[in-house]
């Protein structure tokens, strides 16, 4: 980590000299010009003197372990890209991939990329359904996945996909199902060698699918300039610098594990670890520890768990190799952020961004104080603000710890372009030049920006608008209290009243008693206007993979409504194994 001393020292500084243009100048570009994030990430170290270090540890949900240096990581994507061409997959066509994480996936992610096709990961737990939505709403023609999951996912629904051409899978026996074909022997047969695309900084590169509120899921596409607002915010918010050993737990299915888990460390010429299993919280202290992890990209429903299994579990580990942990996916609450100090020994950096910005927008800094609870500041380069939408337009609300939305002044180079196929709900997301988020939001008079929920989960009662994070934040201070969600109730007095669902701490049983002293607790500490009226103890809250509470199916059950889309939900079938 060189002389220790953090990318960013001066926030105020840093926002004043910083540009996009400076920012571009920190990669290399293509040789005949143009840009590709692939080259960015890989083939630029391969082709200097960091080629021989370790890009990607991989570790095997059984045991396995496997190393693949830059020049090794330039090749297999080489191979890759090689594979497309012998397909005749063109420029611009949609590359899926459903697959556990494995080397593949991180071959094919980047060699579509030098192709110039665009990418698509899709989570290995979606059903047959939403596979196949997302297959046909994305116009796939190439799909990569596992022969277990192309057997459980995709056979029944392959019939009906007319444009998917090609079915590449890996990890099963001599012979590949029938209508598919073995990945291993199409590599092993391309050649090595493979010139980038001439792409540009505005050519489609990645196709991300996110779930809504309501309707269908929306794919956000994004450009090879992504690229430069991956870097420049990873060096910024994470501080990733080249000796670094950086481990991003999520999945490349949600946008974290693509930008920050494939291309910005990628990009810093640094050691990703890659683990293939599922959380277990003695194994993630065992990773941290024997791979001498440094910087540690997380969500807050992994960090509530390891607090679950408690500090005694967590000082059985040398965590000393530590230096910072960020958050993202979910409000971090302040009791998370202290925890986590107290019990690693470091910074815990909350930060928020989405799937349509690409790159983490706001951050929290090892420059700046960190104020538990608080989204951050913006990056430099980033304009953010809160306003209020009427039918007059878009109005910016220059009072401090006033509530509205969240909005950012478009034109960030990890911008969403389009929501795939459908213009008119991409342009439904702007106004007067910003980009509207759907995110509650308030800015205290030091800039912080506080998280306060998604606009269609505010509750409103009696007049008042009450923040389900606010509610939640307050409720999980409890001494027993392991994880909360709250929701607006429909109430014929007051409109909506606030009723909470708590998952207890290990060890502990719900009760009247119980349940009257948390109910009291709520009142006293957040008052009588916001506290829940009601309250339910549950096993767990629904979670999307990325971390996010599912508070609409928590009042879809509640209420006896159609709970809608559970695609992106957490466990949406039983856990299985799945091999390379």
């Amino acid at each position: 980590m060189g002389d220790g001393v953090p990318n960013l020292t001066d926030y105020s500084a840093a926002r004043a000299a910083f540009s996009w243009e400076q920012a571009r100048r920190w990669l290399d570009g293509l040789p005949g010009g143009g840009l590709n994030i692939a080259h960015e990430a890989v083939d630029r170290h391969a082709a200097g003197p960091r080629r021989d270090h370790v890009a990607l540890r991989w570790l095997g949900r059984r045991g396995g372990r496997r190393d693949l240096t830059y020049s090794e990581l330039a090749e297999a994507s080489n191979r890759f890209a090689n594979v497309l061409h012998d397909l005749g997959v063109q420029r611009g066509d949609t590359v899926f991939a459903l697959m556990p994480r494995v080397p593949e996936l991180y071959v094919a992610a980047l060699g579509t990329l030098k192709h110039g096709s665009v990418f698509s990961p899709l989570f290995s737990a979606f059903g047959p359904e939403p596979v196949r939505e997302r297959l046909d709403r994305g116009e796939g023609r190439v799909l990569v996945t596992t022969e277990s999951l192309y057997r459980r996912k995709v056979a029944s629904v392959r019939e009906s996909l007319a444009g998917l051409r090609h079915i590449l899978v890996t990890g099963g026996g001599e012979e590949a199902p029938p209508g598919t074909e073995a990945l291993g022997a199409r590599l092993t047969a391309a050649s090595l060698d493979w010139e980038i695309a001439p792409t540009q900084p505005q050519d489609p590169a990645l196709l991300h699918f996110t779930s809504g509120t309501t309707g269908r899921p929306k794919g956000a596409l994004h450009v090879h300039e992504a690229v430069v607002a991956h870097h420049a915010t990873a060096r910024f918010a994470l501080d990733l610098q080249p000796e670094d050993v950086f481990w991003c737990t999520a999945d490349p299915g949600w946008v974290t594990g693509t930008s920050y888990g494939i291309v910005a460390p990628l990009t810093h010429g640094l050691t990703s670890i890659v683990d293939e299993a599922d959380f277990d919280a003695a194994r993630w202290y065992q990773v941290l520890q024997d791979e001498r992890v440094t910087v540690w990209y997380t969500a807050p429903t992994a960090i509530r768990l390891l607090m679950r299994a408690g500090r005694d579990l967590a000082a059985r580990y040398d965590l000393r190799s530590l230096r910072l942990v960020a958050s993202v996916g979910e409000a971090l609450a302040p009791d998370a952020v202290r925890w986590g100090q107290e019990a690693w020994g470091c910074p815990v950096l909350d930060n928020w961004w989405q799937t349509e910005t690409g790159g983490i927008m706001i951050s929290n800094f090892l420059a700046t104080e960190v104020r538990p609870g608080s989204m951050g500041l913006p990056l430099p380069g980033i304009e953010a603000a809160v306003v209020e939408r009427s039918s007059a337009g878009v109005r910016v609300i220059e009072a401090a710890d006033e509530e509205g939305e969240l909005a950012l002044r478009a034109g960030w180079p990890s911008m969403f372009r389009a929501y795939y196929r459908d213009p008119e709900r991409y342009a439904a997301c702007f106004a007067g030049g910003w980009y509207l988020t759907g995110d509650l939001a308030s800015r205290d008079a030091d800039g912080y920006y506080w998280f306060k929920g998604r606009a269609d989960d505010v509750i409103k009662s009696a007049g008042h608008l009450i923040g389900p994070v606010e509610v939640e934040s307050g409720l999980v201070e409890h001494p027993a209290v392991a994880e909360v969600a709250v929701i607006g109730k429909p109430d014929p007095i007051v409109g909506e009243v606030v009723k909470a669902f708590v998952v207890l701490q290990a060890g502990l049983e719900a009760g009247p008693d119980l349940e009257r002293d948390l109910l009291a607790y709520g009142r006293q500490r957040l008052g009588a206007q916001v506290a829940p009226k009601e309250l339910a103890f549950v096993d767990a809250l629904p979670h999307t993979r990325s971390g996010k509470v599912m508070r609409r199916l928590l009042r879809a059950r509640e209420m006896g409504l159609p709970e809608g889309d559970l695609s992106m939900l957490e466990q949406a079938e039983p856990a299985r194994e799945d091999g390379p």
